[in-house]
């Protein structure tokens, strides 16, 4: 069986209708892939059109204020993609006259562009012959191939990379990737794949060998790191209320949140009221907003997450009311409370 036709066979028949393929213009499929970094296609589709609307070109884009870029993308996480999206969009714009490099090397020489994302653009705009090697890709051919290199491993993404090239089309190698991607988003599924109807079936290694769960392998565990946020939702004596932006490098870098009272551990509502207290003077009244913690998963870290209303008898300096405080960019859950808690 040639594999790689019957892929592109499959994919013809199979694959979903999503803009970025109806363009080769490296800004579009750019675009594209740094927000499907880490992100599923329905939830990355929205904000796509959203972009694609308020930045037709990089130029736009690149004219655009952070603020502007971080409020766009509110709510699809991982915020240094969008960091690193604005900034390469000056770069294009203004150091390379706006011309997107035009091959895999030159393109991940570009400030947010790994080797997955440099393939992808180098193939889908310019057709060269470089393999995608995405966690779709490492699946698909572990099974197919019975390949049991721990895919979290030094040397599994230069040996998958080199197996995808030596299976690749070399006529057509946009489409072959299109094709392979989208065979292990829609059949070649992490769980339960329902190979009884897979076109490859009579030649996966996996499925002869009852090695379909077990593959692809992955040994690394990734440390999740616990911490606990107490969020201060201030309103002064003109019910206005403030906001800071976070400067330090980690998460939610240049967002903005409320006063934070962070904690190492999970303390009592006691404690914390304690901690407030400390923190601001002339409260004349403290609420806790939620008995239920929320909680917030990354990807490296566990958020636990509180909202405490006080109102102060002072007035704020630069005090925002509801209006002024929805035109800022904030972390989803943030975002939430606000749209929840009108004042």
């Amino acid at each position: 069986m040639n594999f790689s036709k019957t892929l592109t066979t499959w994919y013809l028949e199979n694959k979903r209708d999503l803009p970025w393929r109806k363009t080769t213009n490296p800004y579009c499929i750019w675009l594209s892939e740094i927000m499907l970094q880490q992100t599923r296609v329905a939830q990355g589709l929205p904000y796509y059109r959203a972009f694609t609307t308020e930045f037709p070109t990089v130029f736009d884009l690149a004219n655009a204020s952070e603020e502007q870029v971080l409020k766009l993308w509110q709510g699809l996480g991982y915020y240094s993609r969008a960091r690193n999206l604005h900034a390469t969009a000056k770069h294009i714009t203004y150091d390379l006259n706006g011309i997107f490099p035009s091959d895999y090397k030159n393109l991940l020489k570009l400030k947010g562009v790994g080797e997955y994302t440099a393939a992808a653009i180098a193939s889908f705009s310019y057709n060269e012959v470089v393999p995608v090697v995405d966690g779709n890709v490492f699946r698909v051919l572990s099974r197919y191939y019975n390949v049991t290199t721990d895919i979290a491993s030094a040397k599994a993404k230069k040996e998958f990379t080199l197996l995808a090239q030596e299976v690749m089309s070399k006529d057509n190698p946009a489409l072959f990737n299109q094709a392979i991607m989208e065979f292990g988003a829609l059949q070649c599924v992490p769980k339960n794949p329902n190979c009884t109807i897979c076109p490859l079936n009579a030649s996966c290694a996996a499925l002869s060998l009852k090695k379909v769960d077990e593959l692809p392998v992955k040994i690394k565990t990734l440390k999740v790191k616990n911490r606990f946020l107490n969020y201060i939702y201030i309103l002064d004596n003109k019910n206005k209320t403030t906001i800071n932006q976070r400067t330090a490098k980690g998460i939610w870098h240049n967002l903005y949140e409320f006063p934070l009272v962070e904690t190492e551990i999970l303390e009592s509502d006691e404690v914390v009221l304690e901690l407030i207290h400390n923190k601001f003077d002339d409260i004349s009244e403290i609420i806790l907003m939620e008995t239920e913690t929320i909680k917030h998963k990354l990807s490296h870290q566990h958020l636990h997450i509180k909202f405490w209303k006080i109102r102060r008898k002072t007035t704020l300096e630069n005090g925002l009311d509801f209006e002024s405080l929805n035109k800022f960019p904030f972390p989803i859950v943030l975002h939430n409370f606000i749209e929840n808690n009108k004042f």
